[in-house]
């Protein structure tokens, strides 16, 4: 090593900048080459080293490159330790110690004062043979070699470090067949290997020929399948598919934001919870949520039946903007004067904030939706747009674009709704046995139940995507991030008055007639709305009605002096809050009666005889006076051919025994005994 020298000297070439120079002389800091034309270039030492391609041409072996120490602990004990031990050899022939820095006098046959390199090689050569390794001169030569271009890493058994395929020695043609197989049933059901391995023969078939590139053996082949697809995900459900389809292109770019409400995301999905709803079954609900990405807060939470509507979307929006009023079954600990969260200060500006809980309360800037028509309706649009609120929808089906708050319903899954009665599991291989039986919450008390847990267990629950770069051990909870922004960005109260909250609810075009405003077989009417009972001046002769689909005891019209509440009618009538799901589930349960029109029928016709017998006239014949006296009366109340009506022969008070021969003509019938039939029983 001392022969090589790994200095830059005047007249020596050097490659730079894709050219090769000479080094023409040396001032400093400043060098001076010339290139093959014989031009000038005055450089700096330090932009001449710098290059990527500079290198000695002349007057220099390749330079040694760093010792690449990292690769080793990849492999195998024995291998490394062989590696390592060959390091000390050719220390010791080149420098004559095998360990860097070693004290004391070098061996006498390693000695490069006393022995040339050669001589040192053969020695070395002849004492791993004698120690039982078989080394020829020729093989320290090329280790030396190695050492010196690569470190240590040159002096590894290279069989050891092959790159070997990851499904071994199989045919390309078969594995590109499967590559090809798997991306084409990305859309498609998930099928089992042996359907696999059919689609590949065929497609071995057509492309290379009938036999000409045989399928390897079932387990082979599935083993080979694993190799290919594992990796990629290409051997997943069809929805692991489909989730991996919709998902970017790698490198992903983080989402960064500086201030709470600057971007919020909107989603609905099911959530894995039975309650009992207001007819008495039980059945599944709906969550949609609001979350805020700077503070990772939940800022507002609706559970409804199957099925939301666009008015929830926009109850989110309502929500979010106003705190939430700690109610009075609470503990205190969930008040936000108990929390992290500057009380006093918001307090003084906001006065809504004596008595509220500890959630926060965020003015979106930016709202991220799917192309859910809840949230494309123009309900919800139209009251983003009353708040000054820019709606932002995301591409179909692509699911990342909103994982914020994707990955927030799962963790509402683990952390809530498995602790909850009724709870199915987030699979139907995970759901238990009778889970119906489980069912014991009602709509309200799960919405309350959830509106607690958000504040208690999600709100103070430390976050790990809420640390700073520079402090990526301290995780903050989402109302110690708020605390934290809104310091900086501050917070402007939002007030919202009744008429803004009528604003956000659904609106439909209907007449007011004399009787008031009907719609979904609901009549509406009030003394606000005489004097407008008529065409509206609209082109439509109609006025604007919104209402609550989940509150159908009243709605408002926008009349010319602004907005006028009607109350239902049969609101009365009612005891117990009724929605609109209940009143839409009447309405399906009675149009989903079996035969109705024909029921209907067989009444009117019954109703008819009744009424030709009270005249005096037998359905059988018209015209005809019935048997003097007592003997057409139990002629005239026999009973009739099944009128289709359920219940009917159960219901009656007369018990036929004609088929009884002990009866005779005269005691065909006879009047049924409630004493005697409770005896019985």
């Amino acid at each position: 090593m001392s022969a090589v020298r790994h200095v830059v000297e005047v007249g020596d070439q050097v490659r730079f900048a894709g050219g090769v120079f000479t080094l023409a002389g040396l001032d400093g800091p400043r060098c001076r080459i010339v290139d093959e034309d014989g031009s000038v270039q005055v450089l700096l030492l330090t932009q001449l080293f710098a290059d990527e391609g500079f290198c000695l041409v002349t007057g220099c072996a390749e330079p040694r490159r760093a010792p690449a120490w990292g690769p080793l602990a990849g492999l195998e004990a024995d291998v490394r330790e062989k590696a390592l031990a060959w390091e000390r050899h050719i220390r010791e022939v080149e420098t004559g110690r095998p360990e860097s820095g070693a004290e004391g006098a070098p061996r006498e046959e390693f000695d490069p004062e006393l022995r040339s390199l050669a001589e040192r090689e053969a020695a070395k050569a002849a004492e791993l043979t004698e120690q039982g390794q078989p080394v020829s001169v020729a093989t320290v030569r090329r280790m030396r070699t190695r050492y010196r271009k690569q470190g240590v890493w040159g002096l590894v058994d290279g069989r050891t470090t092959r790159v070997r395929s990851p499904w071994g020695r199989a045919d390309e043609r078969v594995v590109d067949a499967i590559r090809t197989a798997l991306d084409a049933q990305r859309e498609r059901s998930t099928g089992t290997l042996g359907r696999l391995r059919r689609q590949v023969d065929w497609l071995l078939e057509d492309a290379y020929g009938p036999g000409a590139v045989k399928v390897p053996p079932v387990a082979t082949f599935n083993r080979l399948v694993h190799a290919v697809a594992d990796g990629q995900g290409l051997l997943g459900t069809a929805v692991q598919q489909r989730w991996r389809v919709s998902r970017p292109e790698p490198p992903f770019t983080p989402t960064v934001v500086a201030r709470p409400g600057e971007l919020v995301m909107m989603d609905s999905t099911p959530l894995d919870v039975l309650a009992v709803l207001e007819d008495g079954r039980s059945g599944r609900l709906e969550l949609t949520m609001a979350m805020d990405v700077a503070t990772r807060s939940i800022t507002a939470a609706v559970l409804r039946p199957r099925g939301t509507k666009a008015v929830d979307a926009a109850v989110l929006l309502a929500q979010t903007v106003v705190p939430e009023p700690l109610r009075p079954a609470w503990p205190e600990a969930l008040a936000m004067a108990s929390s992290v969260i500057p009380y006093e200060r918001l307090s003084s500006i906001d006065a809504r904030m004596q008595g509220a809980a500890a959630r926060p309360v965020i003015f979106p800037s930016t709202v991220v939706i799917d192309q859910g028509r809840v949230f494309i309706s123009q309900c919800f649009l139209a009251a983003a747009e009353h708040l000054g609120i820019s709606v932002q929808p995301c591409p179909p089906a692509s699911g990342p674009a909103k994982g914020h708050v994707e990955r927030g319903f799962g963790s509402v899954g683990t952390l809530f709704a498995q602790y909850v009665s009724g709870y199915t599991g987030c699979h139907v291989s995970r759901r238990g046995r009778r889970v119906e039986d489980e069912a014991c919450w009602t709509l309200p008390q799960l919405q309350d139940l959830l509106d607690e847990w958000v504040i208690s267990g999600w709100q103070e629950r430390r976050h790990r995507a809420l640390c700073h770069p520079l402090m990526p051990r301290l995780m903050l909870t989402p109302n110690e991030m708020w605390a934290a922004l809104v310091g900086i960005a501050g917070h402007v109260p939002v007030p919202l008055k009744a008429a803004d909250y009528i604003e956000l609810l659904p609106a439909r075009r209907c007449a007011i007639g004399a009787e008031g405003i009907r719609f979904d077989y609901r009549t509406y009417d009030g003394k606000a709305l005489n004097g407008h009972r008529q065409r509206s001046t609209a082109q439509d002769g109609k006025w604007e009605v919104h209402y609550n689909p989940y509150e159908p005891s009243r709605c408002w019209v926008r009349l010319p002096t602004g907005w006028a509440e009607a109350g239902w009618i049969h609101r009365t009538l009612v005891s117990q809050p009724f929605t609109d799901t209940a009143w839409r589930h009447i309405r399906t349960v009675v149009e989903q009666r079996a035969g109705r029109a024909e029921h209907e029928e067989h009444l009117a016709r019954a109703l008819d005889d009744l009424l030709r017998r009270a005249g005096g006239k037998t359905a059988g014949t018209r015209g005809q006076e019935p048997a003097a006296g007592l003997e057409a009366g139990p002629a005239d109340l026999a009973p009739q051919a099944d009128t289709g009506v359920p219940g009917l022969r159960e219901a009656s008070l007369l018990r036929d025994d004609a088929d009884d021969p002990a009866a005779g003509t005269a005691g065909a019938w006879e009047v049924f005994d409630a004493h005697e039939e409770a005896e019985q029983w």
